[in-house]
């Protein structure tokens, strides 16, 4: 059992971050007070080839493993950029993998090189208003008529469509009330953003500005046939190769956000001199920033250990789960003890540490909430039975 950082793994840690510092502090709180997509960031990411990092070289990217995304994921975050920074490319580093393993040859060679020189932009429509993560109860319609489908419908929580030119949609083919089990009927679908029959509403919310979340609407909006990935009905089964990854990352970028947070608290509680003596000095600000670097390395080294089963094609969902929940906690409380380290200053947007705060509620609630983990992890790993 090999616990040392690859060479590899090293250097793509070092190179993010150098990308990352020439994107500053002041860069992502002007990002955060006035919004507008990150372009600059993005376009050097896409640049520098990273967008492709789990892409197939065959289609322009690097083939890597979750193991290195979760680690350039890690770093975006660590290094300031935050979950603004990180959801601004979070898509493109998991979200085309149901392509990846079930479109066709002709559909890789059109879809994933232009997503991976970052020319286009995609997001992901799956969240309904009143499903929730009850996916199977997806309501959103898509009628085959000829060589198309038409969809009429609604999503909701769609990150990036402010901006993107493609979506990757699940939506209902066949009826609930006529299949045999609630996971049929879904068919997935990549293909062209028509904002004609699109109605995008940007949702106000209380961090990420830049990256924006929506609510479609969507008016006879017609996709192509052949822009159906895979067969139609089995979309369900799709998304699922993209929903362990997703865990992983996201618990990856809520291990940064943390270590961000953590480390601006130390060095705050360092500098900081309350009746004569640094405040770092103090145990009541110790133990619970020692407390923080133990519950985000211990987050991490599940990340890491839920990376290497999906890399090894070995079950990955129990792993998967326990690293977004460790991480999103150990996120949480590194960010809001951040801000309590820094007491009033805390509270103030130039320190930093309140959007840190801000932010790192996402991870903690998304793609799934810890209370849905913990039913995950007591009924298909200690064999309890389903409570919902």
């Amino acid at each position: 059992m090999q616990f040392a950082a690859l060479p590899e793994h090293e250097t793509i840690r070092e190179t993010i971050a150098d990308l990352c510092s020439r994107f500053g502090d002041d860069y992502w709180l002007e990002r955060d007070r006035t919004g507008g997509f990150p372009e600059e960031f993005y376009q050097a990411l896409a640049g520098a080839g990273w967008l492709g990092i789990c892409t197939p070289a065959e289609y322009g990217g690097s083939g890597l493993g979750v193991a290195e995304a979760a680690i350039m994921m890690r770093a975006i975050a660590e290094s300031g950029a935050g979950m603004t920074g990180a959801s601004a490319v979070h898509i493109n580093v998991f979200g085309l993998n149901p392509v990846v393993v079930f479109g066709t040859p002709e559909q890789k060679a059109r879809m994933l090189p232009p997503m991976v020189q970052g020319k286009e932009k995609a997001c992901f429509g799956v969240t309904e208003p009143n499903t929730g993560l009850n996916t199977t109860q997806l309501k959103l319609r898509a009628e085959r008529r000829g060589d198309r489908y038409v969809v009429n419908g609604q999503k909701v929580w769609i990150s990036t469509a402010q901006v993107a030119n493609r979506i990757l949609l699940l939506a209902r083919t066949t009826p609930l009330d006529v299949v045999e089990r609630p996971t049929a009927g879904l068919s997935l679908f990549y293909t062209g953003f028509d904002r004609t029959r699109i109605s995008v509403r940007e949702i106000d919310k209380m961090g990420r500005k830049a990256v924006d979340s929506n609510e479609l609407f969507f008016e006879d909006f017609e996709i192509p046939v052949e822009d159906r990935i895979g067969e139609e009905g089995r979309g369900f089964e799709y998304i699922l190769h993209g929903m362990n990854p997703e865990r992983i990352l996201i618990a990856a970028e809520a291990v940064g956000l943390g270590r961000i947070a953590l480390a601006k608290a130390t060095s705050y509680a360092q500098e900081r001199v309350v009746f004569n003596r640094p405040i770092g000095q103090n145990q009541a600000i110790q133990h619970p920033l020692a407390v923080n670097w133990i519950e985000l390395e211990a987050a991490w080294l599940m990340v890491m250990k839920a990376a290497w089963e999906y890399d090894q094609g070995l079950p990955c969902g129990a792993s998967a789960n326990a690293a977004k929940y460790l991480a999103g906690e150990a996120g949480f409380n590194a960010c809001q003890q951040a801000v309590m380290v820094h007491g009033g200053f805390g509270y103030a947007k130039e320190f930093h540490v309140e959007r840190y705060l801000r932010e790192v509620m996402i991870p903690r609630i998304a793609p799934v909430s810890p209370q849905l983990i913990l039913c995950f992890i007591a009924e298909k790993v200690l064999g309890l039975p389903k409570s919902y």
